[in-house]
């Protein structure tokens, strides 16, 4: 979401890392678990757009109500982000059944998995419920990761996509110096890999959050990123497997940028198609699996950002291009929408913006008026 440091990008950001040595790789399948299937649809997202839709029909904006409805039958992931949210998996699996069985295709469900105790060290505007020092550890364990797991094992007739903590490994690369992230780190590592270790399913595929481009993707970032996601992994437990890698949750960076911004100037990874080419080889040499889905719910248009840092709902942007697993990048599984468009991000950015998490239909409206064309693709 946000690089709150940026000291060791800076500091190295011209300089080439030396080409590593790669390791054994992972186990992993070679077959990608979001090929031949379709995306769940949330219709719990779908739901909060019907404020959108009334607001363009209220203007006689006929246009952006029909990109609206499109917008409505994209597929989102569901995040479960306290122990009350669990019930999400419920709803989100009787309704992938329901559509699994009126469609005939096979369903792959995005998830995301976003409880640590001290969450969101480094900035507070998403911090969690569960806290390190009141037992947060076993209450993540016991009472988030056991039913989650239970959940989703049980639904052997549906596939998982399941994204693991956003920001929380990114932080433990630039964020040291934080107070609460150098506390943190030890209750994040062990979370992470109970996490792992807890969801060896055949039909679920963990993808691990690397951050993204601007914040992991400088030269000297990109192989501490790896041995932290290699130290994590090896916690887990031997033969423990991953899928891969999930880049730019709830950011605004694109795929593949029509302009390259200025600001991206020293980097490699000046856009996520590039970042995961960059973070692939430090990946293979720690002997992780150098697989990505990439986060597309929203991207900036070009000049809404005078720097990599600004991450609060940047205006202005739109919803990215539409999930597929046709990436041009055979490092790349699928384009995703992790993100649920419209909520916000917290209370900065763009004027108004409610608290993190909340719905903020303006911004929602101008989702929709600057979305990619892939998404209407069938008007």
């Amino acid at each position: 979401m946000r690089p709150s440091s940026l000291l060791v990008a800076v500091a190295t950001g011209g300089l080439v890392s030396a080409a590593p040595s790669p390791k054994p790789p992972a186990a992993t399948s070679s077959v990608n678990p979001f090929q031949g299937k379709t995306q769940f649809v949330n219709p719990s997202w779908a739901a909060k757009l019907d404020k959108t839709l009334k607001s363009f029909l209220f203007k006689g904006d006929v246009v952006n109500s029909l990109k609206t409805l499109k917008v409505q039958q994209t597929s989102t992931f569901v995040w479960v982000s306290r122990i009350a949210d669990l019930p999400n998996i419920d709803a989100a699996i009787a309704a992938a059944r329901k559509a699994q069985k009126w469609s005939g295709k096979k369903q792959i469900v995005g998830l995301v998995l976003y409880d640590l105790p001290d969450r969101d060290c480094s900035a507070g505007e998403s911090a969690g419920e569960l806290k390190s020092e009141e037992n947060g550890l076993e209450r993540y364990k016991n009472e988030f990761i056991k039913p989650y797991a239970q959940k989703v094992a049980a639904a052997k007739d549906l596939e998982f996509a399941i994204v693991l903590e956003p920001d929380s490994l990114g932080n433990l690369v630039t964020n040291m110096g934080v107070e609460l992230c150098a506390k943190a780190a030890p209750v994040y590592r062990a979370g992470i890999a109970h996490a792992i270790a807890s969801l060896q399913y055949p039909n679920v595929h963990l993808y691990i959050d690397a951050a993204h481009g601007g914040w992991l993707g400088w030269d000297g970032n990109l192989p501490l990123a790896a041995k932290e996601f290699a130290e994590v992994l090896k916690l887990a437990g031997e033969g423990k497997k991953i899928r891969g890698f999930v880049t730019n949750v709830s950011n605004y960076n694109p795929f593949q940028a029509t302009v390259r911004e200025n600001y991206t100037e020293w980097s490699n990874s000046w856009d996520e198609s590039h970042y995961a080419t960059s973070l692939t080889p430090h990946l293979e040499a720690e002997g992780l699996p150098a697989r990505f889905i990439i986060d597309q719910g929203r991207v900036h248009l070009p000049g809404a950002r005078k720097e990599w840092g600004e991450w609060c709902n940047v205006q202005p942007a739109g919803f990215g291009p539409a999930p597929t697993t046709k990436t041009n990048n055979t490092v790349v599984d699928a384009l995703v929408w992790v993100k649920p468009g419209g909520e916000s991000d917290g209370q900065c950015g763009m004027a108004g913006a409610p608290r993190a998490g909340e719905w903020f239909d303006e911004y929602a409206q101008m989702l929709v008026k600057n979305a990619d064309s892939s998404v209407f693709k069938l008007f």
